[in-house]
């Protein structure tokens, strides 16, 4: 049965695709080519993100970290602490005000009598109790204790009170609980007491798990689970909850003044009758201050808001600040993206939303993505590029380089002359005489039958012969010297000078898989580069342009080597060392005689082995540009005066220029003379 596909207008709603191996290695190419590291590479997206291919941008931990604090400060200013108990802080004066009114109804009423002695007592009884009323306590904890020793005159007005202590006494008991668990809210009397039965049993588990004795964690779900309804699924991962809980309403405690600290912990020392409650309650964070000392349990937080409190809405607010510390901790110390698999992407939705939490997620699958696709491997957890990754650097770098050329001025490794060679075009042409007799037999006998029709025996004549079209085959061998003195950075040369490098050597192993191309770094003194360590080559933290030493081995290298022969040179300095007699390297800035000499008679056998020096000069001065245009005139190589912007292209043009000179039969390196052309900066 076929399969059917609907297709519908883009509209702008509809997902795009997602992130890739090969978008996360086209971001961090520049980088690999600069510093060489994958670790680092990474390090540096992970800091500071990058937008994908549709253009979504992907949050950088820098701007994850500057979100979370914007949070964090909304969260201090959403409200402050001092209003936890401010509603039955009004209740109780509107109590005390229904109290005085009591009080001078009951004065009114012996007013109204006859007995002058009744009406004596009264007002003497009315402005004692009047005055002790005015003499409670300003605090909301003083004014409860006293009041729980008065004797109302107001019916209503001590029912009223009675009914606010057994909510005060609920709101504290249910502190108790939020500190354990959200999965009971108005905890009833019965409640209550399974709570406290959870709570010794957590402790006896507690005390059994730190001893190593089996914990009985199955045993203590099956009986308790519906207090946890994250479903924790070991003891440590309940413990580390529960603790996670107590620290924040800690934290809450922390937050408030002395006078708000003193005043509650009075409140709860006169209205706790379940004193067992509160001993399980305190032994508990005892122990998991012990078990978990990284908590923040000494943290408090500044809150700054108008709006006063609740204690629900101060709990929940302390353990957003908490998580949100928590998250930022983890942040921080990410070195990897790996490391970030461990956050909690909901926790992180919650507190800042649907991007950073996608974000998140995709920074914390990019060495797996590299991975996956073959393009890094991770050695004793330092990543490492594999074959296949040195070979994408290498193919972006030559597309970022070729993007910038105009087509017409970029040919392929294809040419016009046809010679003998053992590669097939897959092309014919009719016959001629001198050519390689090299028939396609099926359009011979096709031009045949087409001829002289149908039918054997199929007659052949000269007109009918077709050959095949075979291409002329040229090789070239070219070793490109590139300078890693401390200039090359310093001047920001070097990430073009090393990006080019790559493009090269991708370019010369795709596209010329026959040619041979050699790698040679110089700054002091010259060392070969292997390709699989071109992406980790960096600048030399030493002085010197040793251009004799480079020379050397690219004419040691040059000379294992078959067809023509070419040094492409990439530097932005003179010659400043060279290797003495004795093997000893010789350094002076500015340079001086002896290293000229020294370099020329390099650059003297190289052309005695018919090697071609090309050079490319970066940001050259007059006497810079003296001594290459006297190197290029005795090699007869060129030389490019260019700048980073522009290196790319002259380096690959010209490259390709030389194979199709030699493709037509010339001879590239000795055909190519240094004109205006190769001197101008383009």
């Amino acid at each position: 049965m076929a399969v059917r596909f609907t297709y519908s207008r883009w509209d702008g709603t509809q997902k795009g695709f997602d992130l890739d191996a090969d978008q996360i290695m086209d971001e961090i190419t520049d980088d690999l080519l600069y510093h060489g590291d994958v670790n680092a590479a990474l390090r540096r997206m992970l800091q500071n993100g990058f937008r994908d291919a549709d253009g979504n941008r992907m949050q950088g931990l820098r701007e994850m970290l500057q979100q979370l604090r914007d949070r964090r400060q909304e969260l201090k200013d959403s409200g402050n602490l001092g209003g936890v108990y401010d509603e039955i802080a009004q209740e109780l004066t509107d109590i005390l005000d229904e109290e005085r009114h009591g009080i001078d109804r009951q004065q009114a009423q012996a007013d109204s009598a006859s007995d002058e002695r009744r009406q004596d007592l009264a007002r003497q009884a009315a402005s004692e109790r009047h005055l002790q009323l005015d003499m409670l306590p300003e605090d909301l904890a003083g004014r409860v204790r006293e009041l729980q020793n008065y004797d109302f005159t107001s019916a209503e007005a001590q029912q009223r009170f009675e009914q606010l202590m057994d909510k005060l006494r609920e709101q504290l008991m249910q502190q108790y609980v939020d500190q354990m668990t959200d999965g009971v809210q108005n905890a009833s009397p019965e409640q209550m007491q399974r709570m406290k039965d959870m709570m010794s049993e957590l402790n006896n588990m507690l005390e059994r798990h730190q001893s190593g004795e089996n914990a009985r964690f199955e045993e203590f779900m099956q009986e308790f689970g519906d207090f946890f309804p994250e479903n924790p699924q070991s003891v440590e991962e309940l413990l580390e909850s529960i603790a996670k809980r107590m620290a924040a309403a800690q934290a809450m405690l922390n937050s408030m003044t002395p006078e708000q600290r003193a005043q509650l912990q009075q409140l709860s020392d006169q209205l706790m009758q379940d004193m067992d409650l509160q001993w399980q309650a305190e032994q508990l964070s005892q122990n998991l201050q012990q078990m978990f000392p990284s908590l923040p349990w000494e943290r408090g937080y500044d809150m700054q808001g108008q709006d006063p409190m609740g204690f629900q809405q101060g709990m929940q607010t302390m353990q957003d600040l908490g998580d949100l510390d928590q998250i930022e901790q983890m942040l921080r110390g990410a070195t990897s993206p790996g490391q970030l698999a461990e956050v909690d992407l909901d926790r992180v939705k919650d507190l800042m939303g649907d991007d950073a939490a996608k974000s998140l997620d995709q920074l914390s699958q990019l060495a797996k993505m590299l991975e996956d696709a073959g393009l890094i491997n991770n050695k004793e957890g330092r990543l490492e590029l594999t074959p296949k990754g040195l070979r994408a650097i290498g193919s972006n770098s030559l597309r970022d380089l070729f993007s910038k050329l105009a087509k017409d001025k970029m040919g392929t490794h294809q040419i016009d002359r046809q010679g003998i060679g053992h590669e097939r075009t897959y092309e014919s042409k009719q016959y001629e005489y001198g050519d390689p007799f090299n028939l396609d037999l099926h359009r011979t006998i096709r031009n045949a039958i087409r001829r002289g029709g149908q039918g054997t025996p199929v007659s052949l004549q000269p007109d009918d012969f077709e050959i095949e079209r075979t291409e002329t085959l040229t090789k070239s061998s070219t070793v490109l010297m590139l300078d890693l003195s401390m200039s090359m950075p310093m001047k920001g040369n070097f990430l073009p000078a090393k990006k080019v490098t790559m493009a090269l050597h991708s370019l010369i192993t795709s596209q010329f898989p026959r040619d041979y191309i050699g790698i040679v770094g110089f700054s002091k003194v010259a060392h070969v580069i292997r390709p699989e360590d071109l992406p980790e080559v960096s600048w030399d933290f030493d002085y010197g342009t040793n251009m004799q030493h480079g020379f050397l081995l690219s004419r040691q290298m040059l000379a294992r080597q078959t067809g023509t022969k070419q040094i492409i040179m990439i530097t932005d300095g003179e010659p400043t060392a060279h290797i003495e007699a004795d093997g000893g390297v010789f350094f002076n800035y500015p340079p001086v005689a002896e290293t000229i000499e020294a370099t020329m008679r390099e650059v003297m056998r190289c052309t005695r082995d018919n090697i071609r020096i090309n050079t490319f000069m970066l940001d050259p001065n007059a006497y810079l540009k003296q001594f290459i245009e006297t190197l290029s005139s005795m090699n007869g190589g060129r030389a490019f005066f260019t700048n980073p912007e522009t290196l790319g292209d002259y380096v690959l043009v010209d490259f390709v220029e030389h194979k199709r000179q030699m493709s037509r039969g010339g001879n590239g390196g000795r055909a190519a003379r240094m004109g205006r052309g190769d001197r101008q900066a383009g």
